[in-house]
């Protein structure tokens, strides 16, 4: 039989189409599944990016403006002091001493009213103790509303989807250095009445991105190990467990819901510290060396590293950026929070995680950094007529700090969420507790290392000034 030539055609179409064509029968199902997933996973990443950018970027815009918002006498560690402060009374009280489920509406909505409010008190009221009140508003609402989004994360499932949450908010939160800085770089010059007031319309955000764009748990159901139903809120997941085999004969499956009404759990004092112990040296205190380190450099060292305004003639890069002797600070807080930026987006971008012991070389590094930084203030080591390869190696020295301490962050609450548990059955709500309280307890190594640098960097503060007075640099005195 002869055969003719559309007749190949034909043939060598029919594969291409099943491999390139549209889907159909069970490949167009299977298709439109993985189209789902996609949208699910680009939502779920987008909405916890929104979540660490704004709930973190009122935190930034206060320290970068520290200078701004304090009289030229007041160390900027008692803005370091008011601003982690009531953040770690939330990340101790709600975790630590608080019981039962919680309802994430009700504390996102708290969240953002306690935060404009802050962010409104420190722009209508001139007064150093009302601009300090609402810095403490302002710090407790970012210091609950980080806890909570991250026991968020942990309603995903399988790890990996948890793990794309806790990605997905680090690089938000580091997102958040970079746009907080740059956002009062470009503000300070309307004055903190208005640049301030205008940033407090930022918070409105959160609850627009959990209403509107983060996906349910139970779009990714199909993944599921286990029951993770969410205590009726509106993000949960409202589904009946598949019955095992020794449920075959059973004519009526009880959903977790049903079963949690007649017997309520709530992990007790006994049962978080069982949880909390393993995780003192592994995980909490390289994150509060990385913290304490850093924010003794940000606040106590970085306020003092200031040069002569540099000319055109000799440094004219320089010039272009510093205008007077009050951009320096600023600026190493624009660079610091760049390098935070990039680094806690590291799991995000597809870089593999640090192995567990690694998890301490980022703090190793902090100290050398914090010691050097310190020595360049006191006594300066190219000398006050190198200004030019001074402010090179404070610039390549900070960038380096923001580096680790990005790596830490984002590092510490990925293992975390990775960690296995055991199949929990008919507990599945103790299991769900436990995931949340494991998450939201870090928190208070990495708030206990910020509260700690602030109080550290007030003395660090006066004392480098001292050093560099002594040797005839008065910058520091016109701050």
């Amino acid at each position: 039989m002869t055969r003719r030539q559309g007749d190949d055609e034909e043939d060598a179409e029919a594969p291409m189409s099943q491999h390139f064509g549209s889907p159909d029968g069970a490949h167009k199902s299977e298709y439109r599944r993985t189209l789902f997933k996609l949208g699910a996973s680009f939502k779920l990443g987008a909405s916890f990016f929104l979540f660490g950018l704004i709930n973190n970027v009122l935190y930034v815009i206060i320290l970068s403006a520290a200078l701004d918002l304090v009289p030229p006498s007041t160390p900027k560690g008692i803005i370091a002091f008011c601003n982690i402060f009531p953040a770690l009374v939330a990340k101790l009280g709600w975790p630590y001493l608080l019981k039962g489920r919680i309802h994430y509406v009700r504390r996102l909505i708290g969240c953002t009213a306690i935060s404009v409010g802050g962010m409104l008190v420190v722009a209508l009221f001139d007064t150093l103790y009302m601009r300090l009140l609402g810095i403490c508003f302002a710090s407790f609402s970012s210091g609950l509303g980080e806890l909570t989004f991250l026991q968020l994360s942990t309603r995903y499932h399988p790890p990996t989807v948890a793990g794309h949450s806790v990605g997905y908010f680090a690089s938000g939160t580091g997102g958040a250095g970079l746009v907080g800085a740059f956002l009062w770089w470009e503000l300070r010059g309307l004055g903190v009445r208005l640049g301030v007031g205008l940033s407090s319309i930022l918070p409105f955000v959160i609850p627009i991105a959990y209403f509107f764009i983060l996906p349910r748990p139970d779009r990714f159901a199909p993944e599921l190990a286990y029951d993770d139903e969410a205590d009726g809120e509106p993000l949960a997941a409202s589904y009946t467990r598949l019955p095992n085999e020794a449920d075959q004969d059973d004519s009526v499956v009880m959903t977790e819901s049903e079963a949690t009404v007649t017997a309520p759990i709530a992990l007790s004092i006994e049962d978080k510290w069982r949880l909390a112990k393993p995780m003192l040296t592994k995980y909490m205190l390289p994150l509060f060396c990385v913290y304490l380190f850093e924010y003794t450099i940000n606040q106590g060292i970085a306020p003092t590293l200031v040069y002569p305004v540099p000319g055109p003639d000799k440094h004219w890069l320089m010039s272009k950026i510093i205008k007077s002797i009050r951009d320096y600070y600023p600026l190493w807080q624009l660079v610091y929070q760049t390098s935070v930026f990039l680094s806690r987006s590291s799991i995000t971008l597809g870089l593999p995680a640090l192995p567990g012991r690694l998890l301490s070389a980022p703090a190793i590094v902090q100290g050398f950094i914090l010691t050097t930084l310190a020595f360049e203030s006191a006594v300066g080591i190219f000398g006050d007529e190198h200004e030019g390869v001074s402010f090179a190696l404070v610039f390549l020295l900070i960038s380096v700090e923001g580096i680790c301490g990005g790596l830490a962050y984002v590092n510490v609450f990925y293992r975390i969420n990775q960690e296995k548990h055991d199949a929990p059955g008919a507990d599945a709500e103790r299991a769900k507790q436990e995931r949340e309280f494991k998450i939201g307890s870090i928190g208070l190594a990495d708030s206990s290392g910020i509260l700690m640098a602030s109080l550290l960097a007030v003395p660090t503060e006066i004392e480098l000034c001292r050093a560099q007075v002594a040797r005839g640099k008065l910058f520091c005195e016109s701050l």
